[in-house]
């Protein structure tokens, strides 16, 4: 196949790319590089079957030749980035989704969609369904993210059911790995980079919020195994071993032998106090179930963290 990843800079776009091309697919990685970075791409230049193309998606999208598939991950995915891109967050949801759609409508190609456990909010179920319609607050600093991607799979749905194009939502739950940006506000990077400093390591609200973290590696397999199958119907891709982010804080400070003390600061507005998915629909009808223990994946971004420290 001839894929289209948008957002194909970033932390999860670029893990795909590798995925496709090793899969024997060509890829086309279009970004704007407002959040996503050409180094996470460095080692596919040259390659015959990728291409990168510099484009803002909420813009027209133009693609010369045929594509059989649109893989629409462009978008702020962090808490600092959409609360200091709010706009841009959501015209990328909105006008980026609708683009990306209408590309995939003329081609002929098969549209999915890198939906987010945010459309449940603050969720009131637990763990969380696909079933479940979520808990969001529309006008909080959260919402333009929440309601951005809540946007895109009402659109998706609706140039499934009205074009006839063929679409794929798949709702990622925390994931974590190489090629997270150092300070992008997210808790893996940030207490990995704040204990390999020896700096105190920041947990927010007294810890007790759960988090399921999902390895990139995983998480790529399961959206592979989406989009090769012939579900539409949203599915949950993440890890629904829950633990507390003050328990994760323990282990990073234990897989980094650091010395720092862990923090308290006040818990963020409208941040979940739960989050864990309900995979049932992924182990039916996709076979596919996470396998990377979370001290080999902690182990592996420790070392990816370390690393881009030396070369500064």
């Amino acid at each position: 196949m001839r894929i289209l990843v948008t957002g194909g800079a970033g932390f999860l776009g670029s893990h795909l790319c590798d995925r496709l091309l090793a899969e024997g697919h060509g890829v086309v990685a279009m970004d704007n590089l407002l959040t996503g970075n050409l180094r996470n791409l460095a080692h596919l230049e040259g390659q015959a079957r990728f291409q990168f193309v510099k484009h803002d998606v909420t813009q027209f999208i133009r693609v010369d030749g045929p594509l059989d598939a649109v893989l629409h991950f462009a978008s702020p995915a962090s808490p600092i980035d959409y609360l200091e891109l709010p706009i841009q967050t959501l015209k990328v949801g909105s006008l980026g989704t609708h683009n990306a759609l209408g590309l995939a409508m003329a081609k002929q190609a098969r549209f999915l969609l890198a939906s987010t456990s945010e459309v449940y909010g603050d969720p009131l179920v637990h763990p969380q369904p696909e079933t479940y319609w979520g808990n969001v607050n529309p006008i909080g600093p959260r919402g333009v993210y929440d309601e951005a991607k809540r946007f895109s799979e009402a659109m998706t749905m609706a140039y499934h059911r009205s074009h006839g194009v063929d679409t794929r939502i798949v709702r990622i739950f925390n994931t974590y790995g190489e090629r997270m940006r150092p300070k992008d506000g997210r808790v893996v990077p940030a207490l990995i980079c704040q204990a390999l400093a020896r700096e105190p390591m920041t947990v927010f609200g007294d810890g007790s919020q759960t988090r399921s973290f999902c390895y990139v590696s995983d998480l790529i397999e399961g959206i592979y195994r989406l989009l090769i199958s012939n579900e539409t119907d949203p599915i949950n891709i993440g890890n629904p071993s829950e633990l507390s982010v003050l328990e994760f804080a323990r282990t990073i400070r234990k897989l980094t032998g650091t010395s720092s003390e862990i923090v308290f600061k006040p818990l963020p507005v409208d941040d979940p106090r739960v989050r864990q998915p309900d995979v049932t629909r992924a182990r039916k009808r996709l076979g596919w179930e996470p396998t990377v223990k979370l001290e080999e994946g902690l182990a592996r971004t420790i070392e990816y963290f370390r690393n881009l420290g030396r070369r500064g």
